[in-house]
């Protein structure tokens, strides 16, 4: 289990970091959110997804050879994307983990951040944010539906939005995914997987992020940890293993 050293505090004055991923916590569910960030009692973790960060690397390194040499990438020629993968000098900095996007969110004095997969930017003049995703499927994903990691996809497309805006810049309301699915059905495996690319579009709309900055804030400053989350498998879980003992 993963225990944190920045336990929050009320009675620290200085900003607050705090990511996107916790605020999705904070989404997701108010307690684990509440353990993670004041008891500093963090969800156990899963192991790290390798295959799906070397496609993110990979994909970067595609794109970045494109923005280079000021050209659209063959999957923007494709789905006749009007954007070309946008050269600002910031977007090293935005891609890094830990550090991403920031911006200082005086309602609730939290120094907000997340880490961007990359940025396009169109004819108009507005940056368009793109996340990649990886996975693998007996058919290749072309939409997105109704799941719950489906809706986290969706918010992370518009906090990043939120977050842009913030720093300033003109931004679509348009952001995109570069889909890739592996196909596990090919005849043999050859040192290699497959994978059918789609690109996906989502109309993104950031009016929730306010709130949510807010009702987080005022869920770690209240001295009553939230209750358990039927809907959230960690809740469930403890709950169960607890009658287990009684």
């Amino acid at each position: 289990m993963k225990s944190y050293q920045g336990a929050y505090s009320r009675t620290n004055t200085n900003p607050y970091k705090i990511s996107r991923s916790k605020i999705e916590l904070f989404q997701n569910c108010p307690r684990c959110f509440y353990l993670d960030r004041v008891l500093k009692i963090g969800r156990p973790q899963g192991p790290p997804f390798n295959i799906n960060s070397a496609v993110d690397s990979l994909l970067k390194s595609e794109f970045d050879i494109h923005r280079a040499k000021g050209m659209k990438h063959p999957i923007q020629h494709e789905y006749g994307i009007d954007a070309e993968p946008a050269p600002h000098e910031l977007l090293d900095k935005w891609r890094e983990n830990f550090h991403g996007i920031q911006y200082h969110h005086e309602p609730t004095n939290f120094l907000v951040f997340g880490a961007i997969d990359d940025l396009w930017i169109n004819s108009a003049g507005e940056y368009i944010v793109v996340d990649y995703k990886a996975t693998a499927k007996n058919e290749p994903v072309t939409e997105l539906g109704e799941a719950g990691y489906h809706y986290q996809y969706r918010r992370q497309i518009e906090f990043y939005q939120w977050l842009l805006r913030k720093n300033g810049l003109k931004v679509s309301n348009t952001g995109y995914w570069v889909y890739c699915t592996g196909n596990p059905n090919a005849g043999s495996f050859d040192k290699k997987v497959e994978f059918d690319v789609h690109l996906i579009e989502h109309e993104g709309n950031d009016s929730w992020v306010e709130g949510a900055l807010k009702r987080a804030k005022a869920c770690l400053d209240s001295d009553d940890i939230p209750a358990p989350n039927e809907s959230c498998d960690y809740c469930t879980y403890i709950a169960a293993a607890k009658k287990v003992g009684e």
